[in-house]
Order: structure tokens, then C-alpha cells, then sequence
């Protein structure tokens, strides 16, 4: 879908000939002299139209509006959650109307994020999956092409930079959905590093690909481990994207990649095991990262990688009460093969040392308690450093892309503790997302460390199962705060001449 940025006032927008006319309007609305102004009073004096979030009201045919469609949308007190809401209640009721395109606009001053809010909302409200469908050209196939976004008066570069960050974020979100939809057979991990490799054809990206020879190499004995038991080959996919300096630490992110999970030889029950295609969304979070890293361009260095493969329970694979040697030298006994996303990720954590990191973060579909624990809304935040996991919380809460944070006191590893080898990889099911956590955490210490359990935001189940691209807006908006800061931190240009020394600016 294509986006523009407009500025609108309500007698403009009351003029244009949009197919389609969202009005956004805040609680304490004051009518103009315009004749959109004109409807929303007298819907509102006529009990037909609230202002409160969510309400709608639709009108065809408007007096002196242009817009054959024209719908009503209550956002509350604007706030940018409340906007999000709105439009896609609005956009939802608009899906069976024959428009190609649509305007938003704002009937009063837009608060901080509410622009962002809506370009995300129109995306994700109007998302439909096709790769794999026989669809109807004119039924299944997603009708709107275009929005356009009315943004009221203001500062207007601000108000350019928070669009043009939300359409990065969007096409990013768009691609993780993408990929954690398809089913497995068609997102294999040789597929997915396909995915990846395209991403390289993006400004200031490279892709590199590891295959099993090249895994083997280098000692990833956890990650083999689980690949074993699957006719799939491995992948072992390296993003770089380079927006700084050479030398300037990067973030990493590190991906969980199954692409399917069975369980293994501990097998998961039948009810919903198709919805292990989903095991790999923390990949198609850091390929959507990345996708909107080429699109944003910020002055940032990244790192993404992703060990991609199938957890399959045929004669190879690993047994309960194996043990197997990471990358890291530790030993590892498997006493649950269904618990395969910590051993991937174990060996991705190690090999993220050799980029001499300045944060890593793991973003995975690790754990049901995870579900349990904070359900649909928030995903896991587990971190080994306060100042990372407050940027984290914030860019969550920026992003409306929310998360918590969870303990990882060392008491909590005791579970973990084993006879036959350095640490087994579960420790029984009371505080599962925890010690989930605590195993990891033993393959990161060489840096400040960060593990996003998303088992519980990856994807919708039911009527509305599909992926959600979640945590991409986190994601995005951390490693934008994060090239903002290290801007920030920059010293000034020395104007005196030579004389004194330039001082850095700070937040």
C-alpha cells in the first residue's frame, strides 16, 4: 500500500474527492463554519455519534462533502492508542466498500504519535494474506492501494519524521506477518535465508548464509543438535546493516528461527501444532527489522542473525537425556526436545561475541508460560542490564508495541542444575518463561543482554489467526532512539576558532 502525508484542514477536506473520508474526532470537539463540522454536530446533538473511542458513524451521500463514503470515528482523547483504535474499527467497516483508496484526517490538532498511530492501523486493518491462496481478483484480493494521511497544523518536520518512521515501521511489520504466515513447506529455512538475501539487495545491508558444513565448523553442537532430526538443511543466516562507522559497536538481534516445531521426540499434541509455523516469528521480526532499516537509513550499525531450522522427530533426532555441546564449550542435557528454541538461540548468542556488541537482544516464540504469565498484550522482556531494559520499555511503549519486564533472579536457574551435564535445557514448569530466560542468560554475559519472549504477541489464534509482525515497531523505534542518542552525544562543531574544547550535547 502506498502512504501520503497531506495537510488538511476540514473545509479541504470536506472538498476532496476521496473514495473513502475517515474523520477522526477528539472528546471536547468545537463545530466550524466547514460542512464536515456541520455533520459531526449534528450527529453528535442527535445522540447518533460519541466521541469515545471506537464509535462509528457512517454517511453516504453527505451534503457539500465530496467523499461519497464519508465515516465518523471517535478517538477519545486522541491519545495515539486511541487513534490506533479508531481507524482500524474504520478502516475494518470500510473493507467491504469498493474504494481503492481513502483519507484520514484529524478534526482537531493530532497529539504526539497519533500520525504514526493511524498509517499503522490503515496497515494493519487492511492486511490480507495471499501467498498461498487461489483468490479472487475481485473479493479476496485487498481492494485499498492507497491513504492518505490529513495532518492538521503543526510543526510540520516533525510531523514528516514521525510519517516517514511509520511507514518504515509498516513495510517492516508487513514483511515479518508475511513470512510468519506462510506454512512451513513454503518458509523453509533454505526459504527463509532467500528472504534474507533479498533484503542485501537493500542500500547498506549484506546477507551471508551458513549451511551445515559451516555450522559444524564452528562448534553451534546445541543448534545441530535440533536440525538433526529434519530432512531440511539448516541456515544459519548474517544480516549486517551498516549505517555508522566501521568500528562502532553494533546491536545485534538474534532471531529464533524454527520454522516448524513438532516438539521433537516430545511430541506436542495435535490441537493447533499447525500454528508452529508461527515458532519462527522472531526471525521474520528481525528480517521486518531490517526491511525497515533499509527503508529508515538511520546512523546506526545492526547485526541480525537467525539460526533457521526444523524441530522433527524422526530416526536422528535427539532424545530426551541427550547431551550435547554448544559453541560456548557448555554441555548441555536435553531433557525436553520440545524446549528446541533455547538451544538454537544458545549458539546464535555465542557467536554474536565475535562483533564485539555494544547490546544484544534475542526475540523469540520461547514459552507458553510466557502466554500465561501476560497473555496477548505484552511480550517478555527479560534483561541483564537496567539502562537496556528501560530503552526497551520505552520504545515499547512509543511503539504501542508493548512489553514487561520479568525477573531473572539466580535463583530461579537452580532448576537448571543436572548430573550429567553443565545444564539441562528445562527446569520443570513452575516459572517456565523465567528459566527459559536464566538458560540463555548463561550464553550471554560477555555483553548487556536482552531476551523478548513473544509467544504471546507473535500471532492471533481462532477466527483471526494470522501473525501480527510483532515486535518490529519495538524493535525500530529502540534502534532509532538509539542512533538519536549516539547523534546526540556528538560533540559540536568548535566554533571558537580552535579555541576551547566542544562540548557533548545530551538528552
Amino acid at each position: 500500500m502506498d502512504f501520503e502525508l497531506v495537510s488538511l484542514r476540514l473545509t479541504r477536506a470536506a472538498a476532496d474527492k476521496t473514495p473513502a473520508l475517515i474523520v477522526l474526532v477528539q472528546d471536547g470537539f468545537t463545530s466550524g463554519e466547514d460542512p464536515i463540522s456541520a455533520l459531526v454536530r449534528r450527529a453528535i446533538d442527535a445522540g447518533d455519534f460519541a466521541t469515545e473511542s471506537g464509535k462509528l458513524l457512517a454517511s453516504y451521500g453527505a451534503a457539500r462533502i465530496a467523499a461519497a463514503h464519508v465515516l465518523l470515528a471517535g478517538i477519545g482523547d486522541g491519545s495515539a492508542a486511541q487513534v490506533r483504535k479508531a481507524v482500524a474499527a474504520a478502516v475494518t467497516a470500510l473493507k467491504g466498500a469498493p474504494a481503492k483508496s481513502l483519507t484520514v484526517c484529524f478534526a482537531q490538532a493530532a497529539t504526539a504519535g497519533a500520525i504514526a498511530a493511524a498509517v499503522q492501523a490503515v496497515a494493519d486493518a487492511s492486511y490480507v494474506y495471499t501467498a498461498t491462496r487461489t483468490v479472487d481478483k475481485d473479493k479476496d484480493r485487498p481492494k485499498l492501494k492507497q491513504a492518505v494521511i490529513g495532518a492538521p497544523d503543526g510543526d510540520a518536520d516533525a510531523v514528516q519524521a514521525e510519517f516517514e518512521q511509520a511507514v518504515g515501521v509498516v513495510r517492516g511489520v508487513q514483511l515479518a506477518r508475511e513470512w510468519a504466515n506462510r506454512p512451513a513447506n513454503h518458509a523453509t529455512p533454505t526459504r527463509l535465508a532467500e528472504a534474507a538475501k533479498e533484503l542485501g539487495k537493500l542500500p547498506r545491508i549484506e546477507c551471508e548464509v551458513l549451511g551445515p558444513k559451516e555450522v559444524a565448523k564452528l562448534g553451534m553442537g546445541a543448534f545441530q543438535a535440533v536440525a538433526q532430526g529434519s530432512g531440511e538443511e539448516l541456515r544459519f543466516i548474517v544480516l549486517r546493516y551498516q549505517g555508522a562507522a566501521k568500528g562502532e559497536a553494533p546491536v545485534v538481534l538474534v532471531g529464533k528461527g524454527i520454522t516448524f516445531d513438532t516438539g521433537g521426540i516430545s511430541l506436542k499434541p495435535a490441537p493447533e501444532m499447525d500454528e508452529m509455523k508461527f515458532d519462527m516469528s522472531g526471525a521474520a521480526s528481525v528480517l521486518g527489522t531490517f526491511r525497515a532499516l533499509g527503508e529508515l537509513k538511520p546512523a546506526l550499525n545492526v547485526v541480525g542473525l537467525i539460526p533457521a531450522s526444523e524441530n522433527m522427530p524422526d530416526g536422528r533426532a535427539i532424545k530426551p537425556g541427550d547431551v550435547v555441546t554448544s559453541m560456548s564449550g557448555q554441555t548441555i542435557e536435553i531433557l525436553n526436545t520440545d524446549a528446541e528454541g533455547r538451544l538454537v538461540l544458545c549458539d546464535a548468542l555465542s557467536y554474536a561475541e565475535r562483533f564485539k556488541p555494544r547490546a544484544v537482544i534475542d526475540i523469540a516464540t520461547l514459552t507458553g508460560a510466557c502466554v500465561i504469565a501476560l497473555g496477548a498484550v505484552r511480550s517478555g522482556l527479560f534483561a541483564s542490564d537496567d539502562g537496556l531494559a528501560e530503552a526497551l520499555h520505552a520504545a515499547g511503549e512509543s511503539a504501542l508495541d508493548l512489553c514487561w519486564r520479568m525477573p531473572l533472579d539466580d535463583d530461579y536457574a537452580e532448576g537448571l542444575k543436572t548430573n550429567f551435564a553443565d545444564v539441562a535445557n528445562v527446569a520443570g514448569r513452575p516459572a517456565g518463561a523465567v528459566t527459559a530466560a536464566k538458560f540463555l542468560q548463561r550464553f550471554a554475559k560477555a555483553y548487556p543482554w536482552a531476551h523478548l519472549d513473544i509467544a504471546g504477541t507473535a500471532w492471533k489464534g481462532g477466527k483471526a489467526k494470522g501473525a501480527t509482525g510483532r515486535p518490529v515497531g519495538l524493535l525500530v523505534h529502540y534502534l532509532l532512539g538509539q542512533a538519536g542518542a549516539a547523534a546526540a552525544a556528538e560533540p559540536k562543531p568548535d566554533k571558537s576558532g580552535g579555541k576551547g574544547k566542544p562540548k557533548a550535547r545530551r538528552n
